[in-house]
């Protein structure tokens, strides 16, 4: 089977796969080649893929769609991070929500100075009326 995992920016993974795990809404499965064509909606959580060479590879997922049609399989998603462990899986999805809250900060900081800023156009505005 194709494996292509797909990000709003980018694609993630386009490789061959034996096998792939993951969990949706209403539970997990696991798709084979010849498994009929699926579509179903992924719950976030993780997803594992077996390669050709019979190394199992961990994805985390945000929610996101996967669909089976044929040989190919396509995950989209609005984020993902991949690992080749789950402990190493674990430390990077540590960093990344580390810069995330960072990023929060300075984008909530910013949005207070806007609205801040629109709050004094408006007073200054009424004074003038």
């Amino acid at each position: 089977m194709k494996l292509k995992v797909l990000l709003p920016t980018e694609v993630l993974i386009e490789q061959t796969v034996e096998k792939v795990t993951a969990e949706a809404v209403n539970g997990s499965f696991c798709l084979l080649p010849r498994h009929i064509d699926f579509v179903t909606a992924l719950a976030p959580g993780l997803v594992s893929y077996a390669t050709e060479e019979g190394e199992e590879v961990f994805l985390a997922v945000d929610e996101g769609v996967l669909v089976k049609c044929a040989d190919d399989v396509t995950i989209s998603t609005r984020n993902a991070v991949k690992g080749l462990s789950l402990g190493e899986l674990k430390e990077t999805l540590k960093e990344q929500f580390e810069k995330t809250d960072e990023h929060e900060k300075v984008v909530r900081s910013a949005m207070a100075r806007i609205e801040a800023g629109f709050v004094r156009g408006f007073l200054e505005l009424q004074r003038r009326i």
